[in-house]
């Protein structure tokens, strides 16, 4: 029998931090060897409408990992860290997860810690109380495994106290759901694929996450992944070191999800070097009208957007590599970013190349949105 994939998940109210340690505690063991992947559970379960029969969208949430602990497996990694809210009432479906051993780590936070926090990222002061009222009901639960008090500690005092309280979670998780039946098989990964690539700092993610609301707005059912985010998993190997194996098979089951919850388009970002790595992702989605747009800027644009970076300018993303880091660091990235827009122009990668220097983050948008058909021109495949 197949032992269970241990799987530390840290949740507790927006504002609380779990992302933030969650991350700081995978970069960790990944530097101290230990192969192991990290996913955030909101960026598995941005699909709208809402299906009404799933309010919060818990059991697609769970159904989306369950996909990515067998891709993480899979790839050689020997657990899994998740950060994200769960159901207040439920806890973690863990029923939706067959074969994983999951430990529940509840952080928490004083209400008035709590509020200057989520008030602190720039979150709208009107969703405070939405926010204490999950605070309050995840207190009055009993589900977590442990609870983890955060008030009056900075982000590595919280580190090293998840750390101590949560010590041998990859040898030793408890199965939650050893028994539990595999999801039923979800319809094929197909539907219209809008896929936006480009080099660090061309604005991919914003751009696709405006072409997405556009969708939305419409009144088209739609989903938006971030590729990277599905590739935080460590072995990489040596002959992919843009995880793009792993990325392209999690990628098609999500696909399928989404599809069984109704979306006809993914809008969907991340890099790319070249054909063969186009293919990998276009053979794991072989019904899909996948379309390809390249995002190009220069080096005065490029550099720019990467430099915002340092104080978390531009899209806001787990694991975002450039948060914090030197000028000089930057600098360089910048140069790689400039070697690598005119790489894939030399190249030609895309369907519909797209400068965005002269044009704003809607206008972008707009011209794909226009070459797509969208909206409201796209219709039910």
């Amino acid at each position: 029998m197949t032992p269970a994939f241990p799987v530390l998940w840290l949740c507790g109210p927006p504002g609380v931090g779990k992302t933030t340690v969650a991350w700081e505690m995978y970069s960790q063991l990944t530097r101290a060897g230990v192969d192991c992947g990290f996913v955030d559970i909101d960026q598995l379960g941005m699909c709208y409408p809402e299906p009404a029969e799933d309010p919060g969208r818990h059991r697609m949430k769970a159904r989306n990992l369950h996909a990515v602990v067998a891709g993480f497996r899979e790839a050689g990694a020997q657990g899994l860290i998740v950060s994200g809210v769960v159901d207040p009432a439920r806890g973690v479906l863990a029923d939706r997860i067959p074969r994983a051993g999951v430990t529940v780590c509840r952080m928490r936070a004083d209400r008035d810690v709590l509020r200057e926090r989520f008030l602190g990222r720039g979150a709208p002061a009107d969703l405070v109380d939405d926010v204490l009222r999950e605070a309050d009901a995840l207190d009055a639960s009993d589900f977590a495994d442990l609870c983890v008090g955060t008030s009056g500690m900075d982000v590595a005092q919280v580190v090293r106290l998840v750390t101590e309280r949560t010590d041998g979670w990859l040898a030793t998780a408890p199965v939650r759901s050893s028994d539990a039946p595999e999801p039923q098989p979800a319809p094929p990964a197909d539907g219209t694929v809008l896929w936006l690539c480009g080099a660090t700092g061309v604005g991919k993610s914003t751009v696709g996450f405006a072409v997405y609301q556009r969708v939305l707005r419409a009144g088209v059912a739609a989903a938006y992944l971030d590729l990277d985010q599905l590739g935080f998993c460590h072995p990489v190997p040596e002959d992919d070191p843009g995880n793009h194996r792993v990325k392209a098979r999690n990628l098609a089951a999500v696909r399928r999800t989404y599809r069984a919850a109704g979306a006809q388009v993914l809008i969907l970002t991340g890099p790319v070097e070249d054909e063969t790595a186009v293919k990998a992702y276009a053979d794991a989605l072989p019904g899909a009208d996948l379309r390809l747009y390249r995002l190009h800027a220069e080096r005065e644009h490029l550099t720019e957007r990467i430099m915002s970076r340092r104080e978390g300018g531009s899209w806001a993303q787990p694991g975002d590599p450039l948060r914090g880091k030197s000028v000089a660091h930057l600098r360089h990235v910048a140069d790689e970013a400039v070697s690598s827009a005119a790489a894939l122009e030399a190249a030609g990668i895309g369907d519909l190349r797209i400068d965005t220097d002269a044009r704003t983050v809607q206008e972008t948008a707009d011209t794909i949105a226009a070459h797509a058909g969208l909206p409201p021109g796209v219709r039910p495949s």
